[in-house]
């Protein structure tokens, strides 16, 4: 690499917020809105971005640019290697440089995925606080498209993920602390719509990623959001790991911890549809 590339890419940090309000950064010129839509049911992000999105946002694919593809022991979204990400970045003309907000329609779920993956690599990104809905306009209907360019790659840096062996060890000691960002009912195992069985890591808490929000789809405030994660046992993010159906929710989940001041805390990115695909042993009491 050059030396005023790896120079450009050392200046970069993570000045935002993981977090902004819509009055933050509405009428501003120097964002990359991205619309990161993506529905569990199969429902086409696409189609949703078509009917209706921020002015000026481009459209992220949660399968084709933040995930990678391979046998279902991998999970089903596994991390892209760190050149497939950075040309994927480069094919929707997003840069080092530049500064990121990316929102969605359902609680910042796909959203935050995009927005950890930035951050990890010291890149400026934040969540959009409340999505689409939150938006007080305009909207659109026309695509939108910035000229692809060469984006460089930038490696995952150690310590931002863990692989399954490492969540199963936080699950099993009284020293780390594990946590499930899906909702009660799958943490429980009383239902699996989608996964290979039912029920969560031995040792894993359930912090529902849904339940850092209030009724109109906003974060709650961060003295609230801190005691949930305190409440669990957590002191410091670093001590903490995250893990959700497939690596996705529970990057909202660690955007609200590090919001809360506890921290970035590690994600475990294969989550329980990897676990699910193997022997390990799985939970069902709460």
């Amino acid at each position: 690499m050059a030396d005023d590339v790896r120079a450009g890419l050392m200046a970069v940090t993570a000045s935002m917020p993981p977090i902004v309000a819509a009055a933050d950064i509405a009428g501003r010129d120097d964002i990359v809105l991205c619309d990161v839509r993506w529905y569990l049911d199969g429902r086409s992000g696409l189609d949703a971005y078509l009917a209706g999105h921020i002015a000026g946002a481009i459209w992220v694919d949660l399968d084709a640019h933040l995930s990678a593809h391979g046998a279902p022991e991998h999970g089903r979204h596994p991390l892209p290697s760190a050149q497939s990400f950075a040309d994927s970045l480069g094919s929707l003309g997003i840069g080092p440089a530049d500064t990121v907000v990316a929102y969605d329609d359902q609680n910042g779920l796909p959203a935050s995925r995009l927005v950890w993956m930035l951050r990890v690599l010291g890149h400026d990104a934040a969540l959009l606080n409340g999505g689409l809905q939150a938006w007080p306009g305009p909207t659109s209907t026309e695509p939108s498209h910035r000229a692809p360019m060469m984006c460089p790659v930038r490696d995952w840096p150690d310590g931002a993920f863990v692989d399954i062996d490492a969540a199963a060890t936080a699950g099993a000691s009284p020293n780390a602390v594990l946590i499930d960002a899906r909702g009660a009912d799958r943490y429980r195992g009383e239902t699996e719509p989608i996964d290979a069985r039912p029920g969560h890591i031995p040792g894993a808490a359930n912090v529902p990623f849904a339940d850092n929000f209030d009724a109109d789809g906003f974060f709650a405030d961060t003295a609230t959001l801190r005691a949930r994660y305190e409440s669990e046992g957590v002191a410091a993010a670093d001590d903490t790991i995250i893990y959700c159906g497939s690596g996705v929710s529970a990057c909202t989940d660690a955007l609200a911890m590090e919001h809360s001041g506890l921290g970035r805390p590690r994600v475990y990115v294969g989550s329980w549809s990897q676990w699910s695909h193997t022997d390990r042993p799985a939970a069902t009491a709460s």
